[in-house]
């Protein structure tokens, strides 16, 4: 065990409430000291001929896949990858991208995973802020890549098609319908196709695995930290291998044999961990998709019959109010875990009301986590659950409630800061030691906690009640967006001079972005001034986090100290939205 690790554990002097709730759940759990890639192959050893994974009409079995790792850990060392060099993984859930993934950990590399639909000055900040020279990337992101590769230490950049592990008759199905769309320019750079990548495994004879340590880091995964700007989360093979094994005693529900859906991305930890690690350690099958919509998530259960299904509550909403399901059966669905971002209790009650109707074997079960931790610490168990809780901690994890800013611990039903230790919790922010400091803090109990930004309560049963962010992050369909992060790009747009963005309520993707903007002096509001700006922060922003709407303003609201109060905004957006109720 590390020293990290052992400082992390520290004291077992905390209180355990939940403990009383653990009816066939372990206090404890012996987690297996070696890499991500370990777990897969003991897997693979068990079960060589359950299906590991399916894309579209094609499924692999894990002696197959392992086989895939094994090749694909060949061409990485052919090309110079060692233990310890980070390579980016920009990819959807696709084969290619999975079995990059264990490859890479195969041999030691650690993986930097970021959305494909980030901006190019975000690709060029993660490419950058890692030091990575190697990138895996869909087709889809070229062009960006294209813009920003000189700005870069890029020197080999491997490009994959979502239809590179499809069928012949689905390749051109999908090229009809969408790579058709995929509009390439000259390229400044040179590139190898993921066949090109593959046939470099013939040149290397050695050995591919590579001793690694579980506390050895693994993956890199983007997300705002405690200021609310982009910050790389470094994670080990523990983070991630003790996740999976405390989720799934949790669950319950994910066993050999059994499929989920794999709908959360890979560059998420939900996703990443989740539906795709826990999978592979139990001997599941995942059902990879590399795009998904809430609104063909009916389409999809029917074709695929999951037996669990985790996603953000929009997943399950669409559920809800399918016509398709109407009249189905739905008993194979046993497990469907609700994370990413709160669920209403009325929504709850009405798709557990739902799925008791079309005969599935579950409710939803609510969860909680962040990426800082890799994924969910808390889960509802089978047999118990409380009204508006996203249920208790999972085995080794240890969570309390703070004063926000301070240590002090409040008694049960006290809201304040929801704080969490144990071995899932991160190793700390790439290249940022103030940021890791301000979120990894030690307190007089001897552990190392993790200060979450989330306001909370806890219950005496050990229930943990997540109430809202103390941070100004956005969660738009799951999606983490950073108010701060949109106002520093809109204000560098040479016609304004400041903006504020908040949330507001929508009501299919549950907040998106609204920006409010102050013009320079001499600059009046416009149809093409607002085209210009939508323009600028679609070059610079990530499609998912772009702002749903633009107002102009001569001042904005602020606080005492001069501070723009956001919260006033806020305020402002609720009445409007009282006012409309109102008069319907």
């Amino acid at each position: 065990m590390s020293i990290l690790d052992k400082i992390k554990l520290g004291s077992t002097k905390v209180k355990t409430p939940w403990y009383k709730m653990y009816n066939n759940i372990p206090k404890h759990i012996n987690y297996p000291k070696g890499s991500l890639y370990d777990i897969i192959k003991n897997t693979a050893d068990k079960y060589p001929e359950y299906t590991a994974y399916s894309y579209y009409k094609k499924n692999k079995s894990y002696a197959s896949f392992i086989k895939e790792i094994e090749n694909c850990a060949k061409a990485f060392k052919s090309i110079g990858v060692s233990k310890g060099d980070i390579v980016t993984i920009c990819m959807p859930n696709t084969p290619e991208a999975i079995i990059s993934f264990y490859a890479l950990n195969k041999i030691g590399a650690i993986c930097n995973m970021i959305h494909p639909l980030s901006s190019e000055k975000e690709i060029e900040f993660y490419i950058n802020n890692a030091k990575s020279n190697i990138i895996i990337a869909v087709d889809l992101v070229l062009n960006k890549i294209n813009s920003i590769i000189n700005k870069t230490n890029l020197t080999t950049i491997i490009l994959v098609s979502v239809s590179t592990s499809m069928d012949v008759k689905m390749k051109i199905a999908y090229y009809l319908t969408k790579g058709i769309k995929v509009k390439k320019t000259k390229c400044n750079f040179s590139y190898l196709t993921w066949n090109e990548f593959l046939n470099k495994s013939r040149l290397y004879k050695g050995k591919t695995k590579t001793p690694i340590s579980a506390y050895d880091p693994a993956v890199i995964l983007y997300s705002g930290g405690t200021t609310g700007n982009p910050k790389g989360i470094i994670l080990s093979n523990m983070n991630f291998n003790s996740l999976v094994f405390q989720d799934l005693a949790v669950c319950k529900r994910l066993l050999p044999g059994t499929s989920i859906l794999s709908v959360m991305p890979i560059f998420h930890g939900f996703g990443l961990g989740c539906t795709i690690h826990a999978a592979y350690a139990v001997g599941a099958r995942t059902i990879l998709l590399p795009s998904f919509k809430a609104k063909t998530f009916d389409t999809l259960l029917l074709k695929y019959h999951p037996n669990v299904i985790a996603g953000v509550p929009t997943i399950f909403e669409g559920l809800y109010n399918s016509p398709k399901l109407k009249n189905k059966d739905l008993s194979f669905l046993t497990c469907c875990i609700c994370g990413g971002d709160t669920m209403s209790q009325t929504l709850k009650e009405q798709i557990d009301q739902f799925l008791k109707d079309h005969n599935a074997k579950t409710k939803v079960r609510p969860a909680y986590g962040l990426t800082e931790c890799t994924a969910g610490v808390c889960m509802t168990p089978v047999d118990s659950e409380r009204r508006g809780s996203v249920g208790i901690p999972c085995p080794d994890t240890y969570i309390k409630i703070v004063a926000p800013n301070t240590h002090t611990e409040l008694p049960y039903m006290g809201e304040g800061e929801i704080c969490v230790s144990g071995p899932t919790v991160m190793m700390g922010y790439l290249n940022e030691p103030k940021e890791t400091a301000l979120a990894l803090r030690k307190h007089d109990d001897g552990r190392i906690w993790l200060h979450t930004g989330d306001l909370g309560y806890m219950d005496e049963d050990g229930f943990v009640y997540f109430k809202q962010r103390l941070k100004r992050m956005i969660v738009s369909s799951g999606y983490n967006i950073y108010p701060s992060h949109i106002e520093n790009i809109i204000n560098t747009h040479p016609d304004v001079l400041t903006s504020t963005v908040i949330g507001i309520d929508h009501p299919y993707k549950v907040q998106v972005a609204k920006a409010y903007i102050i013009l320079k002096k001499g600059i009046e509001p416009s149809i093409s001034v607002k085209r210009s700006i939508k323009e600028h922060c679609e070059k610079n922003i990530a499609s998912y986090s772009l702002p749903y709407e633009y107002e102009f303003r001569k001042t904005l609201p602020t606080t005492l100290v001069g501070k723009v109060a956001y919260r006033k905004l806020l305020e402002e957006e609720q009445e409007k939205n009282n006012s409309k109720n109102n008069e319907v």
